[in-house]
């Protein structure tokens, strides 16, 4: 693994200080978060898988950023490591792991059958194992792999803890679980699309979800786009990666109750579909920031904040 960095120290001396009362995958009633839902985000990437890789990722997650994002898992260690990808969607960020591990020792996970159809297509992931499953409830024994990654999905989980613990299980000891991730916005505008959108966490948040389910050396790396010049006020869909070290075999010490949702479960047909709506309605907002960050990027001169 890289050596720590200095917000990562700042982040974890944050972290423990937060009250154990108050458990921070809860949201609070003003943050509805409507696209977040399981169910939703189904549906959403269903009609959105079809420009994915085009139109909707590369403004989002570069392949810079991507390669900036992975190099705190320790990919480099050995092309024989098992890695998991999970929420991996399309396979952009298991195109970043087959440079370094050998395809065959790769699992992608994903609950879209849409996005899993795309990643199908791609030669370089042709033998890795694609499967469908669900982040929070993984289909792997405990102490399965070396490293985890999941790249763009924590926001659609409805208990981030859930899905980080479930990541600390099905690693080995030793083993390097990698989150990357959206961060939360500054601007009020911002923070309001945020919030009706999906969870978008704060930083102390990764640290402290990490924390709880048991990983020992945790770091967060901000990432982002070169036009972006660090400034996190209008937030990022991805904007870090935060790394945490399995030191003993086993599952989680962290218990935790029923699961916050089960896509299988029915539900309401209306209040789906407004939810939906108002979701992808405040989604296209998240599309429309990064071109008027690079617009001003272009016109503010270097050196100044935009």
């Amino acid at each position: 693994m890289s050596s720590p960095i200095t917000d990562g120290a700042r982040l974890r001396r944050a972290a423990s200080s937060f009250p154990a009362a108050a458990p921070a995958s809860a949201r609070p009633v003003t943050a509805p978060r409507f696209i977040q839902h399981k169910k939703e985000a189904l549906w959403f990437y269903r009609f959105i898988s079809i420009g994915y890789d085009r139109v909707f990722n590369p403004e989002q997650y570069t392949e810079d950023m991507r390669d900036d994002a992975l190099e705190p898992a320790g990919l480099l260690y050995s092309r024989h490591l098992k890695v998991v990808d999970v929420g991996g969607g399309t396979g952009f960020t298991t195109l970043g792991i087959v440079k370094h591990v050998d395809p065959e020792n790769i699992t992608l996970l994903d609950q879209s059958p849409d996005q899993l159809q795309k990643a199908r297509q791609k030669e370089a992931l042709k033998e890795v194992t694609i499967m469908e499953g669900d982040a929070e409830d993984l289909p792997f024994p405990t102490d399965s792999f070396d490293r985890y990654v999941s790249a763009g999905s924590i926001e659609y989980w409805p208990d981030p803890q859930r899905g980080i613990k479930e990541a600390y299980r099905v690693l080995r000891s030793g083993g390097v679980a990698c989150v990357i991730g959206p961060v939360y916005p500054t601007f009020w505008l911002s923070r309001f699309f945020a919030d009706m959108w999906m969870l978008f966490p704060k930083e102390e948040e990764y640290i402290e979800w990490f924390q709880k389910a048991g990983f020992k050396d945790v770091e967060l790396k901000r990432i982002g786009p070169k036009w972006y010049r660090g400034v996190r006020r209008h937030g990022l869909i991805i904007g870090c990666s935060v790394t945490g070290v399995k030191r003993a075999s086993g599952d989680s010490p962290l218990k935790l109750g029923p699961k916050a949702e089960d896509v299988s479960n029915p539900v309401n047909p209306i209040i789906f579909f407004f939810r939906f709506l108002v979701g992808t309605i405040c989604a296209a907002y998240y599309v429309l920031v990064p071109i008027y960050m690079w617009i001003k990027d272009q016109i503010v001169p270097n050196g100044m904040p935009i």
